[in-house]
This record gives structure tokens, sequence and C-alpha cells, in this order.
């Protein structure tokens, strides 16, 4: 492989969903930037792949991007993964890719899944033109942001972890009671679960039923009525 950056997207659950060019890539770079070594070194066991892996997280990006960018530029090539999905959508990557882009680096896409256009797809909501807002603030301007998204008029794609789902739809039910609202939890793994609903009975839903995992929650554009 030449000497630049592959920016690689990795399955969200069903290793299946990987494509054939980002095994191929991950073949033949010289090393892999990852967000987490142990949870990389799961996918490349499973395709048999032998690849040193730098770990380069949300927490040390700013820190240990730059040696990524000076063993590229000494002529090696590096893959950069995280441990699901699209790198730098909701993820770290984006001041890796940043750098590499200022230091005339070529950057090169080697697209697959993501887990908000998986859950955009499921939802029947319109797609045209959406909002992808990802992980809301936990405390200062997250409700702020909620009144905001309330008048929008295009369809609303969330991240949310299990701790604070139960949160999110409580504020929705106050702050937008009548929209429609598709719950993807656990997206392509063995418990992957689609809930449709307006935000009250959603709440109704969780408040009987104990949810864990990883969740895209998409709401329906304002004033949206079914086809």
């Amino acid at each position: 492989m030449e000497n630049k950056l592959y920016i690689v997207s990795t399955p969200i659950g069903n290793l299946g969903d990987i494509t054939l060019r980002a095994i191929e890539t991950l073949k033949s770079v010289d090393f892999i930037a990852c967000e987490d070594t142990r949870v990389t070194s799961i996918l490349l066991n499973h395709f048999s792949i032998k690849k040193e892996l730098y770990s380069l997280n949300a927490a040390s990006e700013k820190f240990k991007a730059q040696k990524v960018i000076d063993r590229i530029k000494d002529g090696e090539s590096c893959a950069l993964v995280t441990d699901a999905g699209t790198p730098g959508i909701s993820d770290p990557g984006t001041r890796l890719i940043n750098l590499a882009i200022k230091e005339n680096i070529e950057v090169v896409s080697v697209p697959g899944v993501t887990a908000l256009i998986a859950a955009l797809s499921l939802s029947g909501f319109p797609s045209d033109s959406f909002v992808f807002e990802g992980f809301l603030p936990n405390k200062k301007g997250r409700h702020k942001n909620l009144k905001q998204l309330a008048d929008e008029e295009r369809t609303i794609v969330l991240y949310e972890s299990t701790y604070r789902i139960e949160k999110l739809i409580d504020e929705l039910t106050e702050i937008m009671p009548d929209r429609q609202i598709v719950i993807c939890r656990e997206l392509t793994k063995k418990f992957e679960e689609v809930i449709r609903g307006n935000a009250k009975t959603l709440q109704l839903h969780l408040g009987e039923h104990v949810l864990k995992g990883e969740f895209v929650v998409v709401i329906a554009p304002k004033d949206w009525r079914d086809i």
C-alpha cells in the first residue's frame, strides 16, 4: 500500500458486514490506528489478519496523532478504524484526518457500515434531508438543544447510551410528545430490536422493559404523517 491514511469502516455488530475492500486494506497496510486494541483484535483475528495496532482513542488522539503522521511521512501506510462503524462519525479520527490533510498526506475512504444510516433506512421517515446530532450533551445545553430540535422540519437522528435512553425519551415526551419516534437498539447484533411509537408510548414501553445496549433514535419531521 502507498503511504496514505486509509479511513476504514468496520462492522457495527455483525462481522459479516465488513466489505471485501476493508479486509484487503487491513491486510495490506503497515499498521492500524484503532480506538481500542482489544476490540480491533477480535475483528482482525476473525479474518486471520496479523497487523501492528496503535491505540488512538478520544483521550489520546490529541497527543498521539502526530506520531501516526510522522510514520506515514516516513513511508508507511496506515488504516484508521474505530471500535465500530466509520471513524469520525461520533467516534475518534477527525483530528488525525485533519492533521493528515494539513501535512499533504492523501486520505482515502474505505466506506462501509454506519449506524445512523442503518437506523434512518429502518425508520421509514423521510431521508432525503435529515439532521444528525450524534450524542447530545449530558448536562449543559442538552435541554436547549432539544427545544431547538422541536421545530426541526427534517428527520432527526440521535445516538444515546444505555444510561440515558430513558432520560432522553422522558425529555422527548415533554418537548415533542406527538412526534413519531423509532428506537433502534443493538443494530446488526443478536438482540437487535426496533421499537416504534410516539414519545408517550415509548415512555410506557421503557417503563416496562429494561433495555441495554447501543441506541440510535430517529425522530420524524415536525407535522409528518405516514405516506
